[in-house]
């Protein structure tokens, strides 16, 4: 990586930093008004997320160790790197390693509790790991095959989007986003909605600031994945920018409807039917792009 690439990605995360969280919480926001009229309820405020996340803030800091806010702010401070990458037009390949180490750190900090329910949590988040990485890696390298390049910014010089070469990968990717987006029906480590738990996975030690950190790093993850879905549309029209918002939005929209239609699974039928996807969507999809 080059000097010129080194401040893009440190420009890009800045603003990811400061853009990432307030998109993410009116995306939080409209979740929960859509949700609830899907429930036959009004909802609360479309700020809501924001009014808990200040409230966590202003609550002492209790924790079982110091170690465990520690991780956590890694996997915060990763996850706005990894954004940082994306967004300032960087390898999507270096996006997805890098927020799986988030990923990681988010899961050791779990464990670093010693807390049953946080382990039982924890082990549920190592399994939505590994039914989902196949599935992303593949839609990286999809995406270098359908482009010439792992960088996103090259999207933007492509004569035609990468989606007409890879529908598969898509349909694929937005398989497994229910996964990465934490929602039903495989919100198996962590839920946003209270009748899926009846203590809160894999954060069920965490509390006050080291909660709210968690939250804001859910918000900047949904807007990157959003991202990731939005690069498959994006080509040399400028107007392609509009085209990939719009579909990320009617996706978002499109698991907002899934997470409350669908209860949730079992891990076995999670990682079974994740694989299948990856093995037969994806797998075709790369043997295609091989002969295209």
């Amino acid at each position: 990586m080059d000097g010129m690439s080194i401040v893009a990605v440190v420009i890009g995360t800045i603003a990811f930093t400061v853009a990432a969280p307030l998109l993410g919480c009116l995306l939080a926001g409209i979740d929960r008004k859509i949700s609830a009229r899907m429930q036959g309820r009004v909802g609360p405020p479309l700020l809501q997320p924001y009014y808990d996340v200040r409230k966590l803030l202003e609550k002492d800091r209790v924790s079982v160790n110091a170690s465990e806010g520690l991780y956590i702010s890694c996997a915060l401070f990763f996850t706005l790197l990894a954004g940082g990458i994306f967004f300032s037009g960087g390898s999507v390949l270096m996006s997805v390693f890098v927020i799986t180490l988030a990923a990681l750190f988010f899961i050791v900090a779990a464990y670093s509790t010693r807390s049953p329910y946080a382990e039982v949590g924890a082990n549920r988040e190592i399994l939505q790991v590994l039914a989902y990485e196949p599935m992303v890696l593949l839609v990286a390298v999809g995406f270098y095959m359908a482009i010439g390049s792992f960088d996103v910014a090259a999207a933007l010089g492509a004569p035609v989007p990468a989606i007409a070469t890879t529908g598969l990968l898509f349909i694929g990717f937005l398989f497994v986003l229910t996964i990465k987006l934490r929602k039903s029906p495989f919100d198996l480590s962590y839920s946003h909605h209270a009748h899926q738990e009846i203590v809160k996975g894999i954060t069920t030690e965490m509390s006050g600031p080291t909660l709210a950190k968690v939250e804001v790093m859910h918000w900047c993850e949904n807007v990157l994945f959003l991202g990731w879905v939005g690069m498959f549309f994006l080509w040399a029209n400028p107007l392609s920018i509009l085209a990939a918002v719009a579909v990320a939005l009617f996706v978002y929209f499109l698991e907002i409807v899934i997470d409350n239609n669908f209860a949730r699974v079992k891990w076995q039928a999670m990682l079974k039917w994740s694989w299948l996807v990856t093995i037969i969507a994806g797998g075709i999809n790369i043997v295609l792009l091989t002969y295209l």
